[in-house]
């Protein structure tokens, strides 16, 4: 049974967080710099063979009344150049409010800005997910 990994696509890190086998958890797993196409593949070629992935779900940044902005046309282009290298299946999801839900959690578990700012990004791969997770439900 394989896992499915959630990215949050920045311009400088990418968030990722991934499910149990079962896909009832989702866990904040680590952030890559995004420093280029090609280490950014190789690094998410390694994780995918290393957890198993079997789908992976890829945060599109939307405007609030739902359009695209042009970070949702850069996130679109990464998409498509994940698609190309991967035969994993590959979905869209809305990720509106999710650093913003992320940052909310930090902020409860008591986390300082400087703490938090280490990991928002697969904490918010991990919102993005958990809501991918429940709207299939």
């Amino acid at each position: 049974m394989g896992r499915w990994l959630s990215i949050d696509y920045g311009e400088k890190n990418i968030g990722l967080a991934i499910t149990d086998p079962l896909k009832i958890f989702v866990t904040p797993l680590t952030t890559i710099e995004n420093k280029s196409d090609k280490s950014i593949f190789t690094n998410l070629q390694e994780i995918f063979l290393k957890q198993e992935i079997e789908k992976i779900i890829v945060g599109l940044p939307l405007s609030l009344e739902g359009n695209d902005t042009e970070k949702t046309k850069e996130v679109r282009l990464f998409f498509e150049k994940l698609s190309k290298k991967t035969v994993i299946p590959i979905e869209w999801w809305d990720e509106r409010f999710s650093t913003v839900e992320a940052n909310e959690f930090l902020k409860k578990k008591g986390m300082n800005w400087k703490e938090s700012r280490k990991i928002i990004d697969q904490v918010a791969a991990a919102v993005i997910l958990t809501n991918y997770l429940e709207n299939r439900r």
